[in-house]
Formats: C-alpha cells, structure tokens, sequence
C-alpha cells in the first residue's frame, strides 16, 4: 500500500537537523524514519512502531520510498550515530527494546512516570487511625441496599491507604463527590490539621467547575463543621500549581524544588498530556499523596500521549501489581435515570457497538435525538429553530451573571474547526440567523451578547484556553460593553473587549474544546463524510457533554465509521511500567 506523506515543515527539519548530527553517509530512508517520528509525536504518539510502518511505500516529494522489513529497518536506525538505547549515551532519539523509536525527551518523560508512579503505588501510609477510618467511612459512606457507595469506599481505602490512587468513571458516577470525602477522611486523619492539600486541572474552565462542586458538597457531609471549614476549595490550573516562569518553558517547582503539599489531587486527568504530567510528578515530594479524577474513555490530550488512559490500560492488564491495586473504577452512574438514552447510547458507543447506537438514536430513546444531516445549502434554515430556542434565553438575560448561568444551557459541538459544518462556519451560521431574528446586532466585532472563548493563557490577566465569557453592557459602570467571564470565587469578573487575550466567538465549539463542560442541552453536528479525527472517544465525549438531553446531525454511514474507529496512540508505558516492575 502506497502512503501519501504530507510532511510538515517542522517535521521535514527535525530529520535535516538530525541527519546532519549523523556520522557517514545518510539515507533518504533514514531521513524519512526520522520525519515520521517526528509527526508521530503531532498525532499524539508518544513515539513511532517500527512495526507499524515495515513493508509501507511512503510517497513523499514526487518519490515512493519502500520501508523494509522489521529487522533491516531496525538495524538501520540502530547504526545511526544519533541513535541511543536506554542506558546508553544520549542522543536526540532513542530506540528500546521493542521496536519503539522514541524523541529523547519523550523517552525520559515516559520512563519518568512510569518509575515514579510505580514507586508511589507500591508504597502505602504506615500511620492510619483505622478504627477512626472506619468511624469515617461508614458516616461518609453510609451502606444502602443497592451497595451504590461501595465502589466509592473503595476508592476512599485506596486514596487514603496509597500514595498514588486513580478514580476513573463517566459523568455522573461521582468521582467529585467521592473525593471531597476523601478530604474529610484526610483531615480527620490529620490531628495536628497540618495537611497541605492543593487541587487543580488541566484548564481554568474546569477548576471552576471542580470547585463550585466541593462547595455544593461539603456542606451536606456528616462530618464536624470544623472538618468541613477546613476542606480546602481553592482550584488552580496545574500550570499554576507549577508556578510558570515568564518567558520560560520551565516551572517554579520541580524534582529540584518539590511543591510543598502533602495530597495533590488533578482532575480531569485524561486532558493532561505526558509531558505535564511527567513534570508534575517529577515535581511531587517524595512522601506526597497523588490522585487522579478522570474518564479514560473520554478523548485523550490534544497534546502527545493518553496519559490516563495507559494507567488505566497498565492498572487493568496487572491487576496484582501495585499500579492495578491503585486503580478504581466507578460504574453505577448517578446522573442518569435507567433507561436513559444518553447513558445507554454512550456505553453502546463505548463498546464499539454501531448497530446497536444507531438503532437507540433513531428511536429517539430518553433525552436523545437523531436528525440526518442537513446538505450545506439547508444548513440555516434546517438550524434557525434550535438557534432561537437554545440561545435567546441568555441573549434575554437581565444581568451578565444571568447570562453566563443561562449560556450553560445550551451548546452547539462540532468534530471541526474549518469549514461549513466546523465551528467557523458554524459559528458565522448562527450569528447570520440571530442578526436576522433581531436578537443580535452585529455592529461590529464586539456585540452585546457575543460569546468568546479564549484560546491562550493569559496568566497576566488570569485568563486561560478554554475559558468562556459573554460580552454584555456593565450595570455599574454605565451600560458601557465588557466581556464577562466566571471567577474562581464564583462571582464574575469583567475586562474590557479590546483587551481580551487571543480568543473565538463560541456559540458552536469544537468537542475537544468541550472537554470539563457540561450543558443542559447539546446539539452535536457531524461532517457530511468521515475524516482521521471522528472515533468513538469523540463521539462520547460529545454525548457525554449533555445533562439532559442530546440531539445529533449526522450521516449513518459517517457516525457508524466513527463507532468502529478507536482512537490508537503509540506509547511505551505499558511496556515501562513492567520493566521497571521486573527489575524493581
């Protein structure tokens, strides 16, 4: 089979910048070898198969070049002077024992976390109080006939009884509720209540989530009110959990300069990509509590690596081994009445199951709707309706306080960014069909009622990618327009339009961009034919977004393609964590 290779610039001079530092005579071979490992890395791979590429003709710059088979490839990339091996001198790529082609500082990211996090779950805490733990979990965990909690007990005995615990489960299982009693169950472990306890998230959207959530919990738990004033509430992103320097690409705290906390708790885990996360746990003490929240079957990083989801894969695969006994997986799901079309079709979904999905969709199960994609040239008209309805409660609002609460209720999800059915078009879509309702007026770039989400951290202004706001006109400042975005206190905070860092109007987002909301309502629209980026991991995320009630645009054959489609990211981690277990 003949590939077509669109190389990428920085690709294309990654390969010259290495074949130059190799001695002897280079190869259009290895050249190409090199390329490919550098857009492993921008597809999300943490390194390149070797195994995955043997015997493939690569057409790349009017040239097919044919890649031999598995022994003579690898043999080729291990007489270059610029590869190394693990224990061996460093170069800019490393080749491990499996045929795995890793860039330098992505090999020592992996092994990394593999090696601390392996040496975290197989030290547990010496110092519980179990009769006081015991006392603890069955107030805070109080059986019921079903054994609905037991899981979330479980996963209490783990956090408290390891240095290193992972929570996963999907929307509604109730990971934030379980870890806020983990935190009661910490600080009446705590008699001194000297425990430092830090929280964060990959994004400034979901730390504000995370922390109206243990403030909507706290209160009802039976506990003393002193534990419950001392339950911390303060969210950060993890980046300022870090300490970024300005100017740098390197954090405040690191293996040199420990973060100064006893438990750290990250959720949203699946959105960190490998490098973060081999920084922040270089970054922990030696004697530091880590938990992990998160749904390993939601989309992966938009960086290299699918961090959760390898733990979870190297945790399932050896459930005896300390990795697998840290690992707790909620099922019972909370949110979601049974029957629930939104739960059942996500799991069917989940499970690769596109017959199945498709038919409970078009049966309109419980809170699900299917409509077939509308052709481009109907687009507008086919959305005018769900337009109106979904946004003119906001756009109604008295108040940007009631505006943001109201923007909540509703969101358009697209797979894309560009094009008539991606979030531009979309987003020019619905801003055309509200100017002509007169709901909007476009005098300009700045509206009132325009959503933006910011694209960039802005840690300057306290404003991070991901984050979204409404431009309204000030109450107290004579009507005069500013953009509206939630404070982490949970009051709402306003700068001026012009200064807003990069940022996209967001009535329509992209799923990846999703990731950490939910929405009372969701419309979610599919491209008319199948592309690269539509996976199942897509589509759940999607779904998964909806509270209520979920409604998708698509053609059977393009939603059936992105069932069958699993998300495949090429790691070692599974392959480290066991070499590290094998040679303790």
């Amino acid at each position: 089979m003949t590939i077509e290779y669109q190389e990428r610039a920085i690709d294309r001079h990654f390969a010259a910048f290495i074949c130059r530092q190799a001695s002897g005579e280079i190869s259009d071979l290895f050249r190409l070898v090199v390329s490919l490992a550098s857009s492993a890395v921008g597809k999300g791979n943490i390194c390149l198969n070797l195994a995955d590429i043997e015997g493939e003709t690569f057409f790349v710059d009017h040239k097919a070049i044919l890649l031999p088979r598995l022994d003579v490839l690898t043999e080729l990339v291990k007489s270059a002077s610029s590869v190394s091996f693990p224990g061996g001198p460093l170069c800019p790529l490393v080749l491990d024992d499996s045929g795995r082609l890793y860039l330098y500082r992505y090999w020592l990211y992996e092994q990394e976390l593999g090696r601390i996090l392996l040496q975290k779950a197989g030290t547990p805490f010496s110092n519980i109080d179990e009769f006081l733990l015991l006392d603890g979990l069955s107030r805070l965990f109080p059986a019921s006939a079903d054994h609905k909690s037991d899981r979330q007990k479980e996963a209490a005995v783990v956090a408290i009884h390891h240095q290193f615990c992972v929570i996963s489960g999907g929307p509604g299982t109730g990971k934030t509720s379980t870890v806020v009693r983990i935190l009661a169950l910490l600080l009446e472990q705590d008699k001194s209540r000297k425990q430092r306890i830090a929280m964060a998230a990959p994004t400034g959207k979901a730390a504000a989530r995370l922390k109206t959530a243990i403030n909507d919990i706290k209160n009802s738990l039976d506990c003393s009110d002193e534990i419950k004033l001392s339950i911390p509430d303060d969210v950060i992103t993890i980046h300022r959990l870090l300490g970024t320097l300005p100017g740098s690409s390197r954090f405040r705290y690191s293996a040199l300069n420990p973060l100064p906390f006893d438990t750290i708790i990250i959720d949203e885990a699946s959105m960190v990509a490998l490098p973060l996360m081999s920084t922040l746990v270089s970054a922990l003490k030696p004697s530091a509590r880590l938990i992990l929240l998160g749904d390993r079957d939601q989309l992966a990083s938009v960086e290299a690596g699918s961090v959760l989801g390898d733990i979870c894969k190297a945790g399932t695969e050896s459930p005896d081994s300390p990795l697998g006994s840290s690992l707790v997986m909620l099922e019972k799901n909370y949110r979601f009445q049974a029957g629930s079309g939104i739960a059942e079709i996500s799991r069917a979904v989940n499970a690769g199951l596109e017959n199945e999905a498709l038919m409970l969709l078009q049966r309109s199960k419980s809170g699900t709707t299917w409509q077939k994609l509308p052709f481009r040239e109907e687009l507008p008209a086919s959305l005018a309706e769900e337009v109106v309805e979904g946004y003119q409660s906001y756009l109604d609002a008295a108040s940007p306080r009631e505006a943001l609460e109201r923007f909540d209720r509703f969101r358009i999800l697209s797979a894309l960014r560009e094009g008539a059915y991606g979030v531009s078009g979309l987003n020019h879509t619905v801003e055309s069909i509200l100017a002509r309702k007169g709901i909007i007026s476009q005098a300009g770039t700045f509206y009132r009622g325009r959503p933006v989400m910011i694209t960039v951290n802005n840690y300057a202004m306290q404003l991070f990618n991901g984050d979204t706001g409404i431009l309204f006109p000030d109450p107290g400042n004579g009507g005069a327009l500013r953009a509206f975005f939630p404070a982490p206190d949970g009051g709402i905070r306003s700068i001026a339009p012009e200064r807003l860092p990069l940022h996209e109007t967001a009535f329509a987002i992209t799923i990846h961009k999703s990731q950490g909301s939910e929405f009372d309502r969701v419309l979610m629209i599919l491209p008319p034919v199948d592309c690269e980026i539509l996976t199942r991991e897509l589509l759940y995320t999607g779904m998964t977004r909806a509270k209520k009630s979920f409604e998708i645009w698509a053609n059977e054959d393009v939603f059936s393609a992105a069932v069958r489609k699993k998300t495949k990211r090429t790691s070692g981690f599974n392959f480290r964590v066991i070499c590290v277990q094998e040679n303790g």
